[in-house]
């Protein structure tokens, strides 16, 4: 088909004058009335009338230097425009009466853009940072750095979720509006323009919001999806240099494209095919499509401006049919006739000597009585949040003042409307140990203690591949072609669940398992899910769970029968599974006007069809949940966004122990990503400011953090020893309660007993170091309280050494009466331990009267713990002599050892007032005098002669050495 040369006519004369190319703008208003543009060597900005072409155009003269950027709001009662002069400016539209300075930069500005409602400007150019302006007000509500380069190209979503950016050195940045933070960097995916200021990058969002148009480094168009900035597809055609202008048409279907080679192409972008095309004389710099006719503006970079009409053949569809609804009015910044009625006189010409425009104007706030009222309505309302509009039509501001002072109440209710609909943001959906989508690499499905799924995509499939951090543990699993494009798995030791969401009707989600190995061939099953999708996977030992957008929770076995489907009571965050365990995290209720998120927790037993636990989640005022999972101990953890990791644990009623807090411990470019943790460490992987996520290669490093409770700053400057004498109080429960447990089975609890003697030497240790700090401090009654936790005699015969040598013979005289009390608690206590044999009606009733005391450390009250380990009487022969026989030599067999026992781990002890660090040698006294051990990996022949001996000494030793039996 023949096209029509478009003919330019010369508007700005000072850049055919000189000679040399600039970049030149041209936007239109709404309706297509009016189009304006501006050249960087023309300090003057050109207003024309579409109705009227002949006319010539009305001339802004304002700046002081080339004005560079231009942006219309999306009601066209406000333009703004950037300059080489440093400011940016408002003006009434279509009047152009200037309105304000609304920011000054201290390099020039480059681009602009309008949030769909007008409420927010962003700005940005050669300086370090992109401005967010309240247009409402003029402050700066947010100020975004991450480019490394000048910023060249702006643009809000039309959902006003997000902003992308672009910098001279081709880098796209995902903004979050709402926390101002990055979603995804696409680095050098477009052109790098240099120092040639005339070139720019730039980008454009399609108009319903799902795609982002970027320039790439082919001579081509390259697609990027909204939310996880996923390349989708390209346009390349007839264009041999880069592209440096985008214009969507009015309705998406097609788009416009400018090159360096002089050319301007126009692509049906469903079909991916150029269907028009022109040749010009000079580069296009800016192209702009006519909201309401199929026309096309655009402006060459010697200042030459003109309309193409009838871009688009009439037998196509025409690029104003079918335009996506983005129904807003936007915010109606200015209004001449109330301005009038107020009093308020500008200048027609809006010249700077009218205005003065000079550094004093550039101090005062904006000189807009109607946006200071509307301020008032509206200062509360987040500035990110752009779902409002000020009224539902648009109407004359006559009639609506006349409105609101007939009805005041109605209006102030319209007010409390506006403010209850602008809430924070409620958190996304996430799955444990994934990354985003990052263009052209691999990511991560999902990384854990086990090992790591990652995934790459190819043209029309995708790659995956399982590893195990340690390759003795796992099975090799062969790599796996993905044509579902999963998006999110979850791994342990029998196998992997991956899950992808819907893309339409004929790709709906997909949820597949493959175990690792089986004894049945084809083992591997999947189920499609319709009218739904899926959000979230986990994996325990015998089944898979899938928590879906109809808040369902859908529990399938490994072989794959549906088991069960479970309603939640609010849309899902995340969730973990450890063994029969599913814990599942959802949003409680919208989040708080301070930014905070109302999350909640369950805990689902799947093997018991039980819920044990259920309650509120805890996060940090203003953070996010990052994390959330099981320690390798099966401990139900969190971790935020400020870096605080909570542990749940049973005492208090339930609650949450804040074990860890990033703030003290990590560098100010440093972010921890956070993988699992055991007992004592967390797992994390350290990335570099401004990257939040690991990248898959080259291969991460686990970094292990120790536990470190964010105490308050210590008097004694001993925060080091609080905190582990807290730790170890806490694993002393935690492992009494195992004793407890497996003692119940029948089981032998041997080991443990070991662990908690070893633990219980650890923290005696800790508290003698803690209570020579607090002698040398003068804290004598903290002292005192720190001696009744210890655990062993010899212990406190130390501290009482201690306190001697340090000249405090009051104290020491109260660590005596204690240690006396202690003693003849002892010895009342053993006369209880031997039990009357006629009452011995079974070994149970036995365990039940030895089992059922509280656990002495740490306690909440300062009682004194017992020093005599306690020995579980041997079943009873119910009516017999012999029981009582064995009972009473057991109880003499238990005094002497007990008495030896006592000796050896009160070694170190004793020269505790000579030196501190020597409280270290009870643990090595005690475990050389200690009976050997059947779970030793090493054994030698003489042990195996003491074979007979050492069974009699466990007959006689207590399953719990820690075990402490109150006073009745």
């Amino acid at each position: 088909m023949k096209v029509r040369q478009v003919k330019l006519r010369e508007i700005h004369k000072s850049a055919s004058s000189a000679g040399k190319p600039s970049f030149c703008s041209v936007v239109w208003d709404q309706r297509g009335f009016h189009s304006v543009t501006a050249s960087s060597s023309d300090a003057s900005i050109a207003v024309h009338n579409a109705l009227l072409s002949a006319c010539p155009p009305k001339l802004l003269r304002n700046h002081r230097d080339g004005v560079t950027a231009l942006a219309m709001s999306p009601n066209a009662t406000c333009l703004a425009s950037g300059s080489v002069d440093h400011s940016v400016k408002l003006y009434k539209f279509p009047s152009g009466d200037f309105e304000t300075n609304i920011t000054r930069f201290t390099l020039p500005i480059r681009a602009l853009a309008f949030n769909k409602s007008g409420t927010l400007l962003a700005a940005a150019g050669d300086d370090d940072g992109i401005k967010l302006i309240n247009t409402v007000d003029g402050t700066i509500a947010k100020v975004l750095k991450a480019h490394k380069g000048p910023v060249t190209g702006l643009g809000f979503d039309p959902q006003s979720e997000y902003m992308a950016s672009i910098d001279s050195t081709g880098t796209v940045i995902y903004w979050e509006l709402q926390s101002g933070s990055t979603l995804h960097t696409l680095k050098a995916v477009a052109p790098n323009s240099g120092l040639d200021l005339t070139v720019i990058n730039v980008l454009s969002w399609s108009p319903d919001g799902r795609l982002l148009a970027v320039p790439g480094v082919r001579n081509d168009v390259v697609f990027y999806d909204k939310d996880t900035a996923e390349k989708l597809f390209t346009l390349k055609g007839e264009h041999t240099q880069p592209i440096c202008a985008l214009a969507w048409s009015p309705n998406g279907k097609y788009l416009a494209t400018s090159g360096l080679d002089k050319q301007v192409l126009v692509w049906d972008v469903d079909r991916k095919q150029d269907i028009g095309r022109q040749k010009f004389d000079e580069r296009i710099t800016c192209l702009a499509w006519k909201p309401i006719d199929n026309a096309l503006a655009v402006i060459d970079c010697m200042g030459r401006y003109g309309v193409w009409e009838a871009v688009i053949p009439s037998s196509m569809k025409s690029p104003t049919e079918d335009v996506p609804n983005q129904s807003t009015n936007g915010l109606l910044l200015f209004d001449k006739d109330e301005d009038e009625d107020e009093g308020q006189e500008i200048s027609e010409s809006g010249s700077l000597s009218d205005l003065g425009e000079d550094t004093y104007e550039e101090s005062k706030p904006p000189s807009r009585k109607r946006l200071s009222k509307q301020s008032d309505t509206l200062k509360e309302l987040d500035e990110d949040d752009d779902d409002y509009s000020l009224s539902p039509k648009v109407e004359s501001h006559k009639k609506a003042r006349r409105h609101h002072s007939e009805n005041t109440d109605n209006g102030n209710e319209g007010s409390r409307s506006r403010l209850s609909c602008a809430r924070p943001k409620m958190q996304g959906v996430f799955q444990p140990g994934a990354t985003p989508v990052q263009a052209g690499k691999r990511r991560f499905l999902c990384y854990n203690m086990l090992g790591a799924i990652t995934t790459i995509e190819y043209d029309g499939y995708s790659h995956i591949e399982i590893d195990f951090h340690d390759t003795s543990r796992g099975p090799r699993v062969p790599s796996m072609t993905d044509h579902f494009g999963f998006t999110m798995a979850s791994l342990n030791e029998n196998g992997s669940v991956f899950a992808n969401p819907s893309k339409g009707e004929k790709n709906m989600s997909t949820l597949m398992y493959r175990p690792f190995s089986s004894w049945a061939n084809n083992s591997e099953w999947s189920m499609r899910l319709e009218g739904e999708e899926v959000k979230v996977v986990a994996l325990g030992t015998t089944w898979v769970a899938a928590i879906t957008s109809l808040n369902l929770i859908r529990i399938f076995t490994i072989g794959g029968l549906q088991r069960h489907v479970l309603s939640l009571d609010g849309p899902v965050v995340t969730a973990s599974g450890f063994k029969d365990e599913l814990a599942i995290v959802t949003h409680a209720s919208d989040s708080l006007p301070s930014n905070e998120q109302v999350l909640e927790f369950r805990v689902l037993n799947i093997r018991n069809s039980s819920q044990p636990l259920r309650g509120r989640l805890p996060l940090t005022p203003g953070s996010s949940l990052t994390w959330f999972g099981f320690s390798e101990e099966g401990k139900l953890s969190s971790y935020d966004s400020e870096g605080v990791l909570r542990v749940f644990i049973s005492e208090f009623g339930g609650s949450w122990i804040p074990l860890f807090s990033a703030t003290k411990d990590k560098k100010s470019d440093e972010n921890y990503w956070a993988v699992g943790l055991n007992a004592r460490q967390l797992f994390c992987i350290v990335c570099k400011s401004p990257d939040l996520y690991p990248q898959v290669l080259p291969k991460p490093v686990l970094t292990l953090l120790n536990f470190s409770i964010p105490l308050a700053s210590s008097d004694l400057g001993a925060e080091a020893l609080e905190n582990a004498f807290i730790l170890n109080g806490m694993h002393l429960v935690q492992i009494q309660k195992q004793i407890e447990e497996v003692d119940a089975a029948g089981l032998d609890t041997s080991s443990l007993d070991d662990e908690a003697f070893k633990l219980e030497i650890a923290q005696d240790q800790c508290i003698l170091r803690l209570i020579g700090s607090c002698c040398h401090g003068d804290k004598l009654e903290r002292a005192t309280e720190l001696v009744k936790h210890l655990s062993l005699e010899k212990s406190v015969r130390g501290a009482i050494k201690i306190v001697t040598s340090l000249k405090l013979p009051n104290l020491a005289e109260r660590f005596n009466s204690i240690l006396e009390e202690r003693l003849l608690n002892d010895s009342k206590e053993t006369l209880q331990t031997v039990p009357n044999p006629k009452y011995n009606t079974s070994s149970s009733t036995e365990k039940s009267n030895l089992s059922g005391n509280d656990i002495p450390l740490p306690a909440p009250k300062l009682s004194a713990p017992l020093f005599i380990k306690k020995a579980k009487t041997q079943e009873a022969i119910v009516g017999t002599e012999k029981t009582q026989e064995k009972q009473t030599a057991t109880v003499d067999d238990l005094d002497k050892s007990t008495t030896t026992e006592r000796e050896t781990a009160g070694a170190g002890v004793n020269n505790a007032a000579g030196d501190m660090s020597k409280v270290g040698d009870m643990a090595k006294a005690q475990q050389s005098h200690r009976p050997s051990k059947p779970f030793l990996k090493r054994a030698n022949s003489q042990d195996m002669e003491k074979k007979d001996e050492v069974d009699q000494v466990k007959a006689h030793r207590p399953p719990n050495p820690f075990f402490k039996k109150s006073v009745k």
